[in-house]
């Protein structure tokens, strides 16, 4: 077999935006094809699985960007508001202000829900507790955070399909900017 002529990496980040779009459902090997450049043999030979190791990547890809630009901004220097603060900016900037939907959030809908359930519920839940370990040590009760931290995280993504679905981008902005309050203040 020819070496590959662009790294793993590289082809991973091309199906993102596909995947990002169109779901796994909606993403067609014309589509993926057409995002990298690569026949769908060459396709194969990086992903031997086909259309589900595409997608168990693009989902281990945004796994890591929300580890190191969401759940790492929590862990970090400064007060929680502040952290917290550097975790919106990040989320601002990837959903661009609104206008960009969830690559997770797309593949939990269709056949991906059950092929990927594993994964994604993995994903969420790390951004889950990381959430509530800031809510905590914000000092809200353990039980109380872990419920809050769980909402910020269904109001971000329930704010993306809103927003998406009016063509409207303050939803989300809204959301983004309630969730310091919902999820540090009071005991």
């Amino acid at each position: 077999m020819p070496a590959p002529l662009i790294p793993r990496d590289e082809v991973v980040l091309r199906l993102l935006p596909v995947f990002q779009r169109y779901g796994y459902d909606g993403a067609s090997l014309s589509e993926l094809s057409k995002a990298t450049g690569l026949g769908r043999s060459s396709l194969y030979h990086y992903f031997p699985g086909g259309k589900a190791d595409m997608g168990r990547a693009a989902i281990e890809c945004g796994a890591r960007w929300l580890r190191d630009n969401a759940i790492a901004p929590l862990s970090g220097a400064g007060t929680p508001a502040k952290r917290l603060g550097r975790m919106l900016k990040n989320l601002d900037g990837l959903y661009a202000g609104g206008r960009a939907s969830c690559l997770l959030g797309n593949l939990v809908i269709g056949e991906s829900r059950q092929l990927f359930q594993a994964e994604l519920a993995q994903v969420f839940q790390r951004w889950i507790d990381a959430l509530a370990a800031l809510a905590a040590e914000a000092g809200l009760p353990r039980a109380e955070a872990a419920k809050r931290a769980q909402d910020a995280v269904i109001r971000i993504q329930g704010a993306l399909i809103v927003g998406g679905g009016l063509g409207d981008t303050a939803p989300f902005r809204r959301t983004l900017a309630r969730i310091p309050a919902d999820l540090l203040a009071g005991r």
